[in-house]
């Protein structure tokens, strides 16, 4: 075990197994120094705990809850292609879609819910750039997406 496994250990977390894709696309992709995951839904053991729009049938705690689902699954996501997370130079990017109801506007706080999960278990390599979107609605209803961009060591 790595020392970021090892890491998630400490949290009482587990690396989930890579969610199957739901379409025609790869949960991840090396391309040079880098992975680009897919956009990652919270599921947990192949199932969304949760579905609605945020704001109306979902807290905004419970979304970011999901949303630390979401990076975790990114995580998972990241190791299938590099075969160990201990590659990770730093956190380059996040992206996350809240599905939100007309008048919801805490999209930065649901995503929070993947940017201190990156931060936890990465320390200064979870610190990134991030975008917080608001959209009317996501796959499957799920209430939250995320995809991360991740640098590797060299």
């Amino acid at each position: 075990m790595g020392a970021v496994e090892a890491r998630l250990a400490e949290l009482g977390l587990t690396l989930p197994e890579v969610v199957p894709p739901l379409a025609a696309y790869q949960p991840a992709v090396q391309s040079g120094g880098y992975v680009y995951t897919s956009g990652q839904l919270p599921m947990v053991e192949g199932k969304l705990p949760v579905t609605g729009k945020v704001g109306a049938e979902v807290t905004p705690e419970e979304a970011k809850g999901l949303a630390r689902t979401c990076a975790l699954n990114a995580l998972a996501a990241v190791k299938s292609v590099t075969g160990d997370l201990d590659r990770i130079a730093r956190v380059v990017k996040v992206v996350g879609f809240v599905a939100s109801a007309a008048d919801f506007t805490g999209q930065p706080g649901v995503i929070n819910g993947a940017s201190e999960l990156l931060g936890e278990v990465l320390g200064d390599k979870g610190v990134h750039a991030r975008s917080a979107v608001g959209v009317a609605v996501l796959p499957l209803d799920a209430p939250v997406e995320v995809e991360i961009l991740v640098e590797l060591v060299p």
